[in-house]
């Protein structure tokens, strides 16, 4: 079986950011590698996020019709909730890591997930957090 691996809400918006001429296409990549192989995983949270983003923030934004369809379909990537589990899990990687609470929320989902690895530009790349691997996606190709 294939390595699962967790999308950050930063890898999404990315592939939506036109004016991020070098990390779009990266971004994009992986996304297409995912859907190709299956093996994307996110939670409700980056979900959340990701909606909030390319709706409200990203210039040009996303159409809301659009972005909505979009998290539909990133629903079949089998989204975490956002539980007592996860947040507990959460508590104790902040205090462990140092990390904010957002972050290692993700961090917390991604191995709720049973990741071993998570997809993001927002933490230390190559940093191994009990079993799940940090991976910068725009220092690091696709498969």
């Amino acid at each position: 079986m294939t390595d699962l691996v967790f999308v950050d809400s930063n890898v999404l918006v990315y592939r939506r950011d036109a004016s991020e001429k070098t990390k779009q296409p990266q971004a994009a990549a992986w996304i297409e590698h995912l859907w190709r192989t299956r093996t994307g995983r996110l939670s409700v949270q980056v979900l959340e996020e990701y909606y909030q983003v390319v709706t409200r923030r990203l210039k040009p934004g996303l159409p809301v019709h659009e972005a909505r369809q979009e998290v539909r379909e990133l629903t079949t990537w089998r989204p975490v909730p956002m539980d007592a589990d996860v947040v507990s899990g959460a508590w104790e990687i902040e205090d462990r890591f140092g990390f904010s609470f957002w972050d290692a929320l993700i961090v917390s989902a991604a191995s709720r997930a049973g990741c071993s690895r998570l997809l993001t530009e927002d933490l230390q790349a190559g940093q191994d957090l009990d079993g799940v691997l940090v991976v910068d996606p725009f220092r690091t190709a696709p498969g």
